[in-house]
């Protein structure tokens, strides 16, 4: 797509507005970059840098209705009074992703599902990486794929999609789709209505050819049904954590299996990942690169080695035999779900924080089965104290992390584990989830 003196407004002035302003700028279009908030001082360097002018703190709206193309950030609402403006007058507004698809000529494996796409994506890149590939890690990890497209000469992405992003999406097309699971997350950006969140994550089929991939969870009972109702003219490969899958990967007595052009099995034992939901990720990245043909001792190896991403089921320390684990990027009541069911070890569970309109009834039977005591980690708990007062023994309230770890050191005994997992945002207490799971980490070292 030629560019030259073409107008482009960028709303949004983070990571992936700046990336998008990188590869625009070197594609010849005029560039304006808008933010309604503050752009950090780091960003508006690299802005002035590229000679791009930029705002903050507002819109100049005519600028921008003037513009051929806009790129929205996926954190903006359709409801926003501007993107209606520019939707009533017509202008096309496409995410970073589907700009940088644009100008992108290497091949593409894309990862999208309520839960575990992160881990997915990035273990996928890890064993890419392993097998001497020149690969390069995009979306809602690593570093703009823009940014990439513009800079780096790479013959593969691994690209995480978020239902947002894959709403501003038109021509993209993935060589390789992943859909790990579908759970209500999310709902009130589609009117509370499940089959709206639905149809943003199979976008992540389209354009796919009969030359592409489908791989995606066999178990997961809305992904089964849509795709008996859909045309699917990409290759399918599924996986299971309990039925043996012909195309595909499964898990059966222990041990992972991969059907992709001939046999592939390991012990689930080896894996770096423990845990039900982290094998169907093992399983997905595992199905991708076997069908890339990527020679089985490094899909071996790479799964075994592989270091998870922080903040996710990210293992703190051992104190007195006392396993502290952190899972603060645990922001809804399925990612929290996950981290339970993965423990083996009796669990002090700390929770809490800005709840999103949380069903906490979903978890009774497994914290009956895997907690002893819950300690509530937000300013209001009265929900969670509600829910689960009767369920386990004991229920505490804590305000900082520091007396959250204190509370989960003199609670747990040796060979017990304390899991933050908060199943909430945490603004209420903390700047962000990265900002709660690092004050928590200080704490337990500073046991």
């Amino acid at each position: 797509m030629n560019g030259t003196n073409r107008h482009i407004a960028i709303l949004g002035a983070g990571e992936s507005g700046v990336g998008a302003a990188v590869l625009a700028k070197k594609q010849g279009w005029d560039v304006f970059v808008s933010d309604a908030g503050a752009i950090k001082d780091s960003f508006k360097k690299e802005l002035n840098d590229l000679a791009v002018q930029w705002e903050e703190l507002g819109h100049s709206e005519e600028r921008i209705l003037a513009a051929e193309l806009v790129i929205k950030s996926p954190g903006i609402p359709e409801k926003a009074p501007l993107i209606k403006k520019l939707r009533e007058q017509g202008v096309k507004i496409i995410s970073e992703i589907e700009f940088a698809g644009y100008y992108n000529t290497a091949k593409t494996i894309c990862i999208t599902g309520s839960n575990g796409k992160t881990t997915t994506t990035m273990l996928t890149h890890h064993i890419l990486k392993k097998a001497g590939i020149r690969v390069g890690l995009a979306g809602n990890v690593g570093a703009s794929f823009a940014k990439q497209v513009a800079e780096e000469e790479f013959d593969w992405y691994v690209v995480e999609l978020s239902s947002f992003q894959l709403d501003d999406m038109h021509e993209f097309r993935a060589d390789i789709a992943i859909l790990t699971n579908i759970t209500p997350d999310h709902l009130d950006r589609y009117n509370y209505e499940m089959q709206n969140y639905t149809n943003s994550k199979f976008r992540i089929l389209q354009n796919q050819t009969e030359a592409d991939w489908f791989i995606y969870n066999a178990d997961d009972p809305i992904i089964s049904k849509e795709v008996a109702q859909r045309k699917i003219v990409a290759q399918q490969a599924t996986f299971s954590l309990t039925t043996p899958q012909k195309v595909g990967g499964y898990i059966n007595k222990q041990q992972l299996t991969i059907n992709i052009k001939d046999q592939f099995t390991m012990s689930i034992h080896d894996l770096a990942l423990k845990g039900k939901h982290n094998s169907q990720n093992s399983l997905a990245s595992g199905v991708a690169a076997r069908i890339l043909e990527i020679r089985k001792e490094i899909v071996r190896e790479s799964l075994e080695d592989f270091v998870n991403v922080e903040h996710r089921l990210e293992f703190v320390a051992k104190v007195h035999g006392i396993e502290f684990i952190n899972d603060s990027k645990a922001t809804n009541v399925n990612s929290a779900w996950f981290a339970l069911e993965s423990m083996e070890n009796p669990t002090v569970w700390i929770v809490g924080g800005v709840d999103k309109g949380n069903d906490y009834s979903e978890l009774i039977d497994l914290v009956k089965e895997k907690v002893k005591a819950i300690i509530c980690l937000g300013v209001d708990n009265k929900k969670l104290i509600e829910t689960f007062t009767g369920v386990v023994d004991s229920i505490v309230e804590a305000r900082s992390a520091m007396e959250a770890v204190a509370y989960g050191y003199r609670i747990a005994k040796k060979d017990e584990t304390v899991l933050l997992s908060p199943a909430c945002a945490s603004f209420d207490l903390f700047e962000n989830y990265e900002d709660r799971g690092n004050q928590f980490k200080e704490a337990v070292r500073a046991l």
